[in-house]
């Protein structure tokens, strides 16, 4: 039996009922009381509420400190849930209003079905520049399942085709590793469907209140880790896959067309030993109401940051030996990139260090936060539902404690790791097995066009398989070396450039769709990137930074953070009309988040807030100090400060050139390096100092 700890006037049977059996420690005699006024989680991992007697009158504050074994909240006072709440719960595992709306004549499916068929992997989305009178231009975008964005040759074949055939003849990459297909028709949604299933595709969960496409790092290299990550990922995939079956009736007619399940997986989901599960349910893990919200999970190796590992709910790092064995698993818990404009209670977070598990049981310890997000995440207001929330709610000591009791072992501390760093895996590479890869770059994702067609006819042509980036780019693989001039040469001829040949601001930006066909976008982002992209570079040029320097640029069109913006070092988040809120600060390897430097920027107005600052960073940077971090080091109030006094870039007076004894020179070397400065920098500096001083 778990203990409470308990201060404040409590009868032990009242309370006892209230928590599910929970033994009480109290003081002696207090008076008994007959109602609280809910339980509140405090900052301190403390549960507090209000409690009165059985005559009404306030008798103190309960406190509970600890409640240890999870249970469910008490059913004589129904929680407050959400309409999309009631909708899982009357909807026989994602299947009713769906299955009869399909079958009606209207272009859309009523809002009930709308909340269904994300689970399935689709959104119904509303054209609005093909809007006519009176009507909505309704269609449907498919998202797909692919984990490690790993996509078969068969598969991006089918997508290409169908793409053309019943979407707008493009395909756009995501940044969580997956295709999206625009502008389906809701006649065609079976047949587009059911071709991706039949194809060994899947769209089951890419959207919706369960865990979402699972990351791992894009590279086909053969290294054990990287290999690992990636049949990781797909385990987490399919343990957390909806089980319930409406998937297949209602797209396949009840044909169950999936690859073989690992046996680990099977055993690690029908496991109940610590409360998991829902007895006897067709859906063991998610129940009828599902997650309150939806779930992301990255797994990666030591050092690769390709993932943006501390965005998600889970991150999980592969640890190995010296010899490449996997011995277990670092996890991050509680990372999330969405908020809502103009409300303080929601913000991005990163993920914090809950511990380390062994290799045998990292199935177990992931199924264990799932149930406590599960369990204790709200179901009220579903802009507070992610589990980001419990865990800055709870803090995570707290937060791993009850994963514990689900988890049915101790966390251990979680192992040292070396600095991450960004990976595009853009270029040609060696995969380890004598073949190459080729990672290309593809603007904000959209593969559209001639460089389509062109794709298409080198994947066809030398049968390749192809894996998608978080950074919206794809890796054609197992490419025989000798294939490569003329992969190369019919890439380029389309525009799919070598990555030299790219500008860097490109190589690392990313953009969501946003308008026309997102619902909830604002302002543009897939649409304007390439100009906003285009104009900081304009500025970086003007301002006298070099070619070659660069920043992480992302842009969305609304604050729900798709595109990641809140890890860039320049994030544009649309908060209007033409209009951006801008972030600054993020690091250029995504461990650091930006912060909000400006409300309601217009997007004519760009140039008056960023011009100064990249001029500001070109002249008082240190050595190699990235834009973010050269913020971050000066703060958002002496950025503000320079912006108000900027009266453009000063030209360099030049009086010919200065020689130095190469004593002196080696001297000044050393001590503009301890100041972060160039030498010219450095002697500038010092002689500045002397004539001021021989002046007075």
């Amino acid at each position: 039996m778990a203990t409470a700890v308990v201060h404040g006037m409590a009868s032990a049977q009242g309370f006892s009922a209230l928590v599910g059996g929970a033994e009480l420690v109290q003081s002696p005699a207090p008076p008994s009381f007959s109602s609280f006024s809910g339980l509140r989680v405090r900052r301190n991992g403390e549960h507090e509420a209000q409690v009165s007697s059985s005559r009404g009158a306030a008798v103190g504050t309960l406190r509970v400190r600890a409640v240890a074994t999870p249970v469910r909240p008490p059913t004589t006072m129904p929680p407050k849930r959400s309409k999309v709440e009631i909708i899982k719960q009357n909807s026989d595992f994602l299947r009713h209003p769906l299955k009869e709306e399909l079958e009606t004549e209207a272009p859309n499916v009523n809002e009930d079905a709308v909340q269904l068929i994300k689970f399935h992997g689709s959104y119904q989305q509303d054209n609005r520049e093909l809007r006519g009178p009176g009507h909505k231009a309704y269609q449907f975008m498919l998202r797909t399942k692919n984990p490690s964005g790993i996509v078969p040759n068969r598969l991006y074949l089918v997508m290409d085709e169908l793409a053309d055939k019943y979407g707008i003849g493009t395909l756009r990459l995501t940044t969580r590793q997956t295709f999206q297909l625009h502008g389906v028709l809701k006649t065609d949604l079976k047949t587009v469907m059911s071709s991706i299933i039949k194809n060994l595709g899947s769209t089951l969960g890419a959207c919706g209140d369960v865990n979402r496409n699972v990351l791992a790092p894009a590279a086909p290299y053969k290294s054990k880790e990287y290999v690992h990550a990636q049949e990781l990922a797909s385990k987490l995939a399919m343990l957390l896959a909806p089980q319930a079956g409406a998937y297949y009736d209602i797209w396949v007619d009840g044909e169950k067309i999936t690859q073989d399940e690992p046996e680990d997986v099977t055993i690690a989901r029908n496991d109940n030993s610590y409360g998991t599960n829902f007895d006897n349910s067709p859906e063991p893990i998610y129940g009828v109401q599902f997650l309150p919200r939806k779930f992301k999970i990255a797994v990666t190796v030591p050092g690769d940051n390709s993932v943006d590992v501390l965005t998600n709910d889970i991150g999980i790092v592969v640890i190995s030996d010296e010899h490449g064995d996997v011995q277990g698993y670092n996890i991050y818990v509680g990372g999330g990139m969405g908020r809502t404009h103009r409300n303080e209670q929601t913000f991005p977070r990163l993920a914090d260090e809950l511990g380390y598990v062994s290799k045998d049981d990292i199935l177990y310890v992931v199924k264990a936060i799932v149930a406590t997000q599960r369990d204790y995440g709200r179901r009220d207001d579903r802009r507070m539902s992610r589990m980001k929330y419990v865990v800055e709610e709870w803090g995570i000591h707290k937060f791993k404690t009850v994963v514990e009791q689900y988890f049915g072992k101790h966390i251990q501390p979680f192992k040292e790791l070396p600095p991450f760093q960004f990976q595009s895996y853009l270029g040609w590479h060696e995969q380890g097995d004598g073949n190459v890869f080729f990672g290309l770059h593809v603007e904000n994702g959209r593969i559209k066009g001639e460089a389509k067609k062109a794709l298409r006819e080198v994947i066809e042509k030398f049968k390749l398989d192809v894996h998608i980036t978080p950074n919206q780019n794809l890796i054609l693989c197992n490419v025989r070396p000798s294939w490569k001039a003329r992969i190369t040469r019919a890439l380029a001829n389309v525009g799919l450039l070598a990555p030299k040949f790219v500008d860097p601001l490109n190589i690392t930006a990313m953009a969501c769709p946003a308008l026309p066909l997102c619902p909830l976008a604002i302002a543009e982002a897939e649409r304007g990137a390439p100009d906003i992209l285009k104009r900081v570079r304009a500025m970086m040029d003007k301002v006298g930074l070099k070619a070659s320097e660069s920043l992480v640029v992302r842009i969305t069109g609304c604050p729900n953070g798709c595109a990641r913006p809140y890890m860039a070092e320049l994030g544009l988040v649309g908060d209007g009309p033409n209009s951006y809120q801008i972030w600054l600060g993020g690091a250029s390897n995504q461990t650091r988040l930006a912060e909000t430097f400006m409300d309601r920027v217009k997007l004519d107005k760009l140039e008056s807030v960023l011009e100064p600052v990249f001029y500001m960073w070109k002249s008082e940077r240190h050595e190699k100090e990235g834009f973010g971090d050269f913020v971050y080091r000066q703060g958002f109030g002496a950025c503000k400060t320079y912006i108000e006094n900027y009266t453009g870039p000063r030209k360099p007076v030049r009086r010919g050139g200065l020689f130095l004894d190469a004593d002196v020179h080696s001297s000044l070397a050393k001590l503009a390096a301890d100041e972060g400065l160039t030498v010219s920098k450095f002697a500038s500096k010092v002689l500045a100092e002397h004539l001021e001083k021989a002046q007075h």
